[in-house]
């Protein structure tokens, strides 16, 4: 298992078969989102200083990508956090994956349809995010819209919304969705 305090560091030598992605419901789950967005956020590219937690963090309901070593969740890996702003416009935010495993499995992918089909099923009519500009092909890929540029925290963005016809709700984000590793059979 990483480090938390060490996240970005090499991850151990075996490699992951699937990946379960979900909301995060275990005090170590979400300690583990929390670690991985302050390396992604702050450590690795240094927009905030010491923590990214904000207000949004009060209210948002946070969503996991865990690694599963025999088939049970070993290791956080990727997150994303989903808030209803107000009634039933959702924004998407703090998408982070690990350095490691971003070539892996379509963690971000994964993530990014868990939480607008989870946004979906709760009764949302529009899902926002603002998406840092070299993620948006991604985001276009996912079936999402650009609808303006923009500043966010001194880094280019773009304001994105997600076609919700291309998300069927996911009334179970406990279960969550189960992805698997690039060449794994």
């Amino acid at each position: 298992m990483l480090c938390i305090d060490n996240v970005l560091e090499t991850p151990p030598a075996w490699a992951p078969v699937a990946f379960l992605v979900r909301a995060a419901c275990q005090d170590w789950e979400r300690r583990q989102a929390h670690a991985l967005r302050r390396a992604v956020f702050c450590l690795e590219q240094g927009i905030f200083s010491g923590d990214d937690r904000d207000a949004i963090d009060g209210d948002a309901q946070l969503l996991v990508a865990m690694s599963c070593r025999g088939g049970m969740p070993d290791q956080v890996v990727g997150t994303v956090r989903i808030h209803e702003k107000s009634p039933g416009l959702w924004w998407g935010s703090r998408l982070a994956v690990h350095p490691s495993f971003r070539s892996q499995g379509h963690l971000g992918a994964t993530l990014i349809r868990l939480a607008v089909s989870r946004a979906h099923a709760l009764g949302c009519h529009t899902f926002l995010a603002h998406v840092q500009a070299q993620n948006a092909p991604l985001f276009r890929r996912l079936k999402w819209r650009q609808l303006a540029e923009l500043s966010v925290h001194g880094r280019p963005h773009c304001e994105m919304q997600a076609d919700l016809a291309a998300y069927p709700p996911c009334i179970d984000p406990v279960s969550g969705f189960v992805t698997r590793a690039r060449g794994s059979l």
